[in-house]
């Protein structure tokens, strides 16, 4: 049978049978081929024998555990990661979008929810607007960045970005001098009308700040407006006088 154009190679990692049951018949329903693995230990493999469209993965597993296993995902691929957990403290949203998650779902939740959410990411993996692909062809000089390929450089220098920080800079980027609130930048990185903290968007520039200082930029070229937002200052990327 043809899958619909929508369709993904799913691996869901999940140890709880039941959750795993779940959420693996809702997405069966929506179209998608689904993997399962309940043990940490043998998501890497999985994913290096059949790599997937897209991984939702447990966040609290027996061996390796979801947040390691995202950072070693990420050394050798940018397939979209979407995680599950039962923390629901800011702090470890955080975290976990940090560690290279696109997406972040909190337990208990709707397994439509969850479907959504998934389509959603995929949807921003498999395509760039024309905008992006205007942006990438008018980058300041120093800046290089490719979502397509999750490739930054500046300075001629790699900037080890996690995909969330790759498309804020881009979108910052993409309109030198514009000042974007926090919600415009939320809704930017996220397109599912989820709730999240303008601490957010602090916490994500304040990374990008410091990653861009170490290639030489002045953490000012992404500059806080009080009250507003911030604004991308090209100019400054290559740092203070």
């Amino acid at each position: 049978m043809t899958l619909p154009d929508t369709a993904a190679d799913i691996l869901v990692v999940e140890d709880e049978p039941r959750i795993a049951r779940l959420v693996g018949d809702y997405l069966l329903a929506a179209g998608h081929q689904v993997r399962l693995v309940d043990h940490g230990d043998r998501v890497l493999s999985a994913v290096q024998a059949c790599m997937p469209d897209l991984i939702v993965l447990d966040l609290m597993l027996p061996g390796q555990d979801g947040l390691s296993l995202c950072h070693a995902i990420r050394r050798f691929s940018e397939v979209p990661i979407v995680m599950l957990t039962a923390r629901v403290e800011e702090v470890d949203r955080l975290i976990g979008l940090d560690a290279g998650a696109d997406d972040y779902l909190c337990k208990p939740f709707s397994p439509r929810e969850l479907v959504a959410r998934v389509r959603a990411v995929l949807r921003r993996s498999r395509a760039r607007p024309p905008a992006e692909a205007a942006a990438a062809a008018s980058e300041p000089a120093g800046l290089q960045l490719d979502e397509s390929t999750h490739e930054a450089r500046l300075h001629g220098q790699p900037l080890d970005l996690t995909p969330v920080e790759l498309r804020l800079l881009a979108a910052l980027a993409a309109a030198p001098g514009r000042v974007f609130s926090r919600d415009q930048l939320l809704d930017r990185l996220h397109d599912d009308q989820r709730a999240l903290s303008d601490r957010t968007v602090d916490s994500h520039v304040k990374n990008l700040r410091r990653k861009l200082e170490r290639s030489g930029a002045s953490p000012d070229a992404i500059r806080s407006i009080y009250g507003v937002g911030y604004r991308f200052e090209p100019e400054l990327l290559e740092g203070p006088a």
